[in-house]
């Protein structure tokens, strides 16, 4: 059994209770009674950290969709999902669904009553669960980042798109009120025209790699490993085995996550493109350097510093030494938004903090 504290256990169901993260993917028969037959049905394909702390409670908390399957390589994890969500439901004062675990995303795929799927794994098992679940006719939600390569992005979108199924990656930051109104600001001149953006985002650690471990009998490690090289099993490369709420290994290592830029950054560039008013399209050039480690394991960049100019010759540092967030400059004032108590200069007034 995964060591859990009940304390753990209760501050995850509370959150299950309250946070509001999953889209609203609505099929046609869930309008009208509120009948259990017709509420949304959905699976949720990765029980880790993010799952547990943001997108199961997500889920719940819209009380309009009902869990019936949840699936992760770690066996431990999947079945303690399932009562996460059953004590979640029972929280609320909701019918506890009948809830199903699996080891395999497809057997979830291949179920025809399962409307939308949240996908919840590492960056490097996104695309291929997401295609195939737009293929199985599935709508879905993803966790950032869409994938690892543009190519992989590009193909997994266009999946979608043929499959005529609902897509929605997650960037819930842009939901938080203050990135609403910075983006507001400055799209409607209140610092003038922008020439220049700062963009602080945190840096990740290193450690020297760990020895070898035996493979858990509750993780399939083979299918967990997905597309990228064999590697020998070590905690510090997968996932802990006995705190569901701690930081994984994968999120520093290469072959299944490419660092801080694109984790925190994902959402950062996000709330750029947002603010410049940019649907498509992107920067003009790239430059930048980053500090990269010796360390086979925990291998993702460090320290960096990177420059893009956008169209209009505006030009977008970001480097791990500027406060976390994003600062817009005009040639009239600029404006800061974070999501905690980051500040842009010494005199900035405290902010409300908010939950990763």
């Amino acid at each position: 059994m995964l060591k859990t504290s009940r304390r753990e256990f209760m501050k995850l169901t509370t959150a299950a209770a309250s946070a509001l993260a999953f889209p609203m993917i609505i099929p046609a028969r869930v309008l009208g009674a509120d009948a259990p037959s017709k509420r949304l049905r959905v699976a949720q394909i990765g029980c880790g950290r993010i799952g547990f702390t943001m997108d199961m409670p997500g889920v719940v908390g819209t009380g309009m969709a009902d869990y019936v399957a949840v699936c992760d390589y770690d066996a431990r994890r999947a079945q303690y999902a399932r009562e996460f969500l059953s004590a979640a439901y029972a929280k609320k004062k909701m019918a506890v669904p009948t809830i199903q675990v699996y080891g395999d995303y497809k057997e979830i795929l291949a179920r025809a009553d399962v409307d939308a799927v949240v996908i919840s794994t590492p960056d490097h098992q996104h695309a291929e669960p997401a295609a195939a679940a737009a293929l199985a006719g599935k709508d879905l939600w993803l966790q950032k980042p869409l994938a690892m390569a543009i190519a992989e992005s590009r193909a997994c979108c266009d999946t979608v798109t043929k499959a005529g199924r609902i897509l929605q990656v997650g960037s819930q930051q842009r939901s938080s009120e203050q990135f609403r109104k910075a983006c507001e600001y400055v799209r409607s001149g209140r610092v003038g025209k922008v020439t220049h953006v700062e963009i602080g985002l945190p840096k990740d650690v290193t450690k020297p790699d760990d020895p070898e471990q035996p493979i858990p009998t509750n993780l399939n490690y083979d299918a967990w490993l997905g597309s990228t090289p064999m590697a020998y099993y070590t905690e510090q490369r997968v996932h802990s085995q006995t705190k569901i709420g701690s930081r994984p290994g994968w999120l520093r290592n290469e072959d299944h996550t490419l660092g801080m830029i694109t984790g925190w950054g994902s959402h950062h560039f996000d709330i750029l493109h947002w603010g410049l008013g940019i649907i498509e399209g992107g920067p003009e050039k790239v430059e930048g350097e980053a500090e990269f480690p010796t360390n086979k394991i925990w291998n993702v960049h460090l320290g960096y510093r990177l420059q893009y100019t956008y169209p209009g010759n505006i030009i977008v540092n970001v480097s791990d030494k500027f406060p976390n967030g994003v600062k817009f400059i005009g040639d009239e004032g600029w404006i800061f938004a974070s999501r905690g108590a980051e500040k842009a200069t010494a005199s900035d007034p405290a902010m409300p903090a908010t939950r990763l």
